[in-house]
């Protein structure tokens, strides 16, 4: 279910509350601007101008206070509660604060200080109705039914005719399992209003549970659908209604749809596998539920599902593969035994084959029965029923994740379909609910030197260090070097000046003196022509000339990471040629080594960097980056969080430490990372919060 979103228009609510703070012209100009932005749904491009005048003016409440609206639109609720309570040391009187506060808390599932902040605010606002609902639906998932019992009659005692009231009534009677009031409450907001979407579909889930009303049911998923198109989880609840009224065909189109909104969704997955199993569409139903472990290994249906599917569809390896898999949680399934050495004995092990009826067997004459009835599949699906209804009543984080369940959510962002119609769009768009686009979960890349600026859009920062700076202000380059995170597309003009700017150096260091920067300057223009292997070769030679010259090991660097990239690319157009080769195998494995060896070398020049300049925050980064790369993620940790203490504003690098930490489980600390990455610019970070929150 979807989790509903207690914040409506907030941001034109709240602009026209906080009082104006007494700062000097320019301060107060950012702010307002700021503010605009917000009301032309600019989050991202209004979260920098406040990002501005809190550097300037760290005392003022007003640019924490909507930096916090901003953030909340973003759905970055740990972020946004950060900010609010910055906003409240420093003016406590700000109302609208403890309302962002509150709504970030109660979508963190921290009901209790969502409460407090909601009866902070009705203190200094009495007749609030944001408010008063708000703190009802936190004591209604407290289970203080009585308090928000008076909350909702407090409300409606002011506006009798709140639709959100009545829906939120009906919340709280289904948590006290009376669907009969639930019903009447939900009947009576949607007559006051029809523009509400949760209230359809939970009153399509009651309809279809306790009167098995289908049809209405269908009726009032078709309501939320028209109402909010885009969600994938309502054409998942549809589909189940279509199919429970016989329309396979219209069941299978939304479950289709479902995931092409979110090519992740491994419910969508797990039920259009179900429905293919039903209709005799196995091997694509073995496609589905394959996903759905691929992500979450530990998902017992799928697996049981798929097993029973390899079996019907002669996949017999497989299907004792799974079996096996299913008998270590349940070493007492006698069928799960003879399904195995039913699969054995048409594989042509009998031997095998035996062992596992003479198992089957030996449960039977213990529980002294002759038919199995023990059912692993169906103890699965009533504790996954219990579990789906317990957060339906108390919300998804009532019970804290595990470092698995974390691991596999992450996972899933890693799975995204490459071909989805639905490419992402943060190189194009800034603006409004940046969260709700689909991205490619990658980190950010290595700072390389470059002739090429890429500066940030958001920010306008560009990246030196010392050496850069000196050696530009010397002029001994044929361009102006900086340092870039990613790879610019070159002109033919451009292409054209490197090529000739290394037959220059070429006559040049023909000659009999040979300077280190002029094999540095002729290795910099191979590496923007994309020959590695000669730029590694001047930068040998300038480093044979001055050991001491940190650009040239960076330079060294670049090329070793520009031959493993270009190895990569190499090897994925050819692996499926070599697939078949019958030294593919040893082939695959000298590659392995040769990239390896390749990053070591990487690693090797980094190092030095260090060495020469200990406070070079990029050659931490760059570190990092290569640790991931080889799977080293706590190694990787640490060196972004050097980086971090080096320049605590490196926005790639809490993005690529939040990814680690997420990877490892630890999702306060990735969430944290992510966020504070979205407010240095750093846009696919909302949309990961999103996915990793919701």
């Amino acid at each position: 279910m979807k989790k509903i979103v207690i914040i409506y228009n907030i941001v034109v609510l709240l602009l026209a509350t906080a009082g104006s703070a007494q700062a000097q012209i320019n301060t107060e100009q950012v702010v307002n601007i700021g503010r605009n932005a917000l009301y032309f749904e600019d989050y991202i491009l209004a979260i920098q101008y406040f990002n501005q005048a809190i550097k300037a003016k760290p005392f003022l409440a007003e640019p924490y206070f909507y930096r916090s609206v901003a953030k909340v639109s973003l759905e970055d609720y740990r972020g946004a509660e950060q900010d609010a309570g910055m906003a409240i040391e420093r003016n406590p009187f700000i109302v609208d604060a403890y309302q962002v506060r509150g709504v970030s808390r109660q979508n963190l599932g921290d009901f209790k200080g969502a409460v407090e902040d909601y009866d902070a605010g009705l203190k200094l606002m009495p007749e609030d109705k944001n408010l008063l609902l708000n703190r009802a639906v936190c004591q209604s998932a407290l289970k203080n039914y009585d308090e928000a019992q008076r909350s909702f009659d407090r409300l409606l005692a002011l506006d009798h005719r709140n639709d959100r009231a009545y829906i939120g009534l009906a919340q709280m009677n289904l948590a006290r399992k009376d669907t009969t009031a639930a019903l009447d409450n939900l009947n009576r907001g949607i007559a006051l209003s029809k523009k509400n979407a949760s209230a359809y579909v939970m009153r399509a889930e009651i309809v279809s549970r306790t009167s098995h009303d289908f049809e209405h049911a269908l009726a009032d998923m078709d309501s939320a659908i028209l109402l909010e198109p885009r969600y994938a989880g309502y054409f998942i609840n549809r589909a189940y209604m279509k199919y429970n009224v016989d329309d396979y065909f219209g069941a299978m189109a939304d479950y289709d749809y479902a995931i092409s909104l979110d090519p992740a969704s491994q419910e969508a997955h797990f039920n259009r596998g179900l429905l293919r199993a039903e209709v005799g569409d196995n091997n694509k139903a073995i496609s589905d539920f394959d996903f759905v472990l691929k992500n979450n290994p530990a998902n017992f249906m799928a697996l049981y599902n798929r097993a029973l599917l390899h079996l019907r569809t002669g996949q017999y390896r497989h299907a004792v593969s799974d079996f096996t898999a299913i008998l270590k949680k349940y070493p007492n399934f006698e069928a799960g035994y003879m399904a195995r050495g039913e699969a054995k004995r048409l594989m042509g092990d009998n031997k095998g084959s035996e062992a596992d009826m003479e198992r089957a067997m030996a449960i039977f004459r213990r529980n002294k029965t002759h038919v199995s009835n023990f059912n692993p599949a169906e103890i699965e699906a009533t504790a996954a029923i219990k579990k789906a209804e317990q957060r339906a009543l108390n919300g998804p984080n009532d019970e804290p994740e595990t470092a698995e369940e974390i691991i596999n959510r992450f996972n899933t962002l890693l799975t995204v379909n490459e071909s989805d119609p639905v490419k992402p769009e943060y190189a194009n768009r800034q603006r409004g609910h940046v969260q709700n686009d689909n991205i490619e979960v990658e980190p950010m890349p290595i700072f390389s030197l470059s002739y090429y600026t890429r500066d940030n859009n958001l920010t306008g920062g560009t990246h030196f260090i010392r050496e850069i700076d000196d050696i530009n202000e010397l002029r001994l380059l044929p361009g102006t070097l900086t340092l870039v995170a990613g790879e610019s597309q070159l002109g033919e003009a451009d292409i054209q000046r490197h090529f000739a700017d290394i037959e220059y150096y070429n006559s040049l260091l023909a000659g009999s003196k040979r300077r280190s920067i002029d094999y540095f300057a002729r290795g910099m223009d191979y590496l923007m022509v994309k020959n590695p292997d000669a730029a590694l070769l001047d930068a040998d030679a300038a480093l044979a000339l001055n050991p001491e010259f940190i650009l040239a090991y960076l330079l060294r660097a670049d090329a070793h990471y520009m031959q493993y990239q270009m190895a990569q690319a190499r090897d994925e157009g050819r692996n499926d040629l070599l697939d078949g080769a019958p030294d593919a195998r040893s082939q695959a494995m000298l590659r392995q080594r040769q990239d390896v060896t390749t990053l070591d070398q990487v690693m090797a020049d980094l190092d030095q960097v260090i060495k020469l300049a200990p406070k070079n925050v990029y050659a931490h980064y760059n570190k990092g980056n290569i640790y991931m790369l080889q799977g080293d993620y706590t190694s990787a940790i640490s060196s972004y969080s050097n980086a971090i203490q080096l320049k605590p504003d490196l926005a790639e690098a809490y993005y690529n430490r939040g990814l680690m930490y997420l990877r490892m489980g630890n999702k306060e600390l990735g969430v944290a990372d992510l966020s504070k990455a979205g407010e240095l610019g750093v846009l696919p970070s909302y949309s990961i919060l999103k996915r990793m929150t919701r």
